[in-house]
């Protein structure tokens, strides 16, 4: 792991502030921040703001003291950087607009989701996927991004009560969203149900017990993106989770260098072994996108990257 950390030339509150960052993990990043008594507080999504009298303390610590500029470049090249405009929609506040209009009332559970999908060590799993899938699940359903449909009060959800499989209900679809990946501790399937277990526990009473059910369901799609074909909620939840495959070629690669930071302790072969694995299942299956709207919009460039990807995998160098 390299810490990198610049000039204090960034004023705020009386005084001037450094960038810390970490080229390599956000983990070893937090714990290096905590072994010089550098506040969570400090953390803003990719480095630490370090007020100037810390600057020589860090140094000293093993901080690799460059420019700006460097810095910056540094932080991109790893994957780990949130460019400003996600920035923006991925900051706590503005999740916690979304989520308020979203479910009027249950402010401590979207305090405690915001917290959740701001936990250190996620780097993909992490915030701006969670603002891209419900940008996406809005372009699927109809609904300018950024807009929420709210889920309402206890008995309703979106614009109705949900009804089974093929049914529509875009609060519902909205609420699977914000709790599939709120469980992320790395281990597959078993996050899926943890995360499924936090959505029944923490809306009951919230929504009537069809809705909860309804979201749960939809938490466990994500487990293998396989809804049933007549499960129009399932395949709008299972299209914007997986979204960020049909990205724009530099969007994309950023998506490769964060799931490979977010898997910075598995080792190169072991690490290009089991993500070719990943992506030749996801190649093999007849549609990645199981929506009309999807798959008119994502599928064919989605294949590009997985084929583009799989074929630097095999080419290491």
């Amino acid at each position: 792991m390299t810490v990198l950390i610049d000039p204090p030339t960034w004023p705020a509150h009386g005084t001037l502030f450094s960038h810390l960052v970490s080229d390599t993990s956000l983990a070893e990043l937090h714990a290096f921040a905590a072994s010089i008594g550098v506040s969570p507080r400090a953390f803003d999504l990719d480095h630490y703001d370090v007020a100037a009298e810390r600057y020589e303390v860090a140094v000293a610590a093993g901080a690799v003291p460059v420019g700006g500029r460097e810095l910056a470049r540094r932080l991109g090249a790893s994957g780990l950087r949130v460019p400003g405009r996600a920035r923006r929609a991925t900051k706590a506040d503005a999740l916690l607009a979304r989520w308020d209009a979203l479910l009027p009332g249950a402010r401590e559970v979207g305090v405690e989701l915001v917290e959740r999908w701001h936990e250190p060590h996620r780097v993909y799993h992490g915030p701006e996927h969670l603002v891209h899938a419900l940008d996406s699940l809005a372009l699927l359903e109809g609904r300018p991004p950024g807009v929420p449909d709210a889920a309402g009060s206890p008995g309703h959800a979106g614009t109705g009560a949900p009804s089974g499989p093929g049914g529509s209900a875009p609060g519902v679809t909205q609420l699977a969203l914000w709790f599939h990946d709120a469980v992320h501790d790395g281990e597959a399937g078993r996050d899926e149900e943890r995360s499924a277990a936090l959505a029944g526990a923490r809306l009951a009473g919230r929504l009537d017990a069809g809705a909860v059910d309804e979201v749960v369901r939809l938490v466990l799609v994500t487990t293998d993106h396989s809804p049933a074909a007549d499960d129009r909620t399932g395949a709008l939840v299972s299209d914007a989770d997986l979204a960020v495959l049909a990205s724009a070629p530099d969007r994309y690669a950023r998506y490769v260098r964060q799931v490979r930071a977010e898997y910075a302790h598995v080792p190169d072969d072991a690490f290009r072994a089991g993500r070719a694995a990943v992506l030749c299942g996801l190649l093999a299956g007849s549609a990645l996108f199981r929506t009309a709207e999807g798959a008119t919009r994502w599928e064919e460039r989605a294949r590009a990257n997985l084929t583009a990807e799989l074929a630097a995998l095999d080419s290491p160098a």
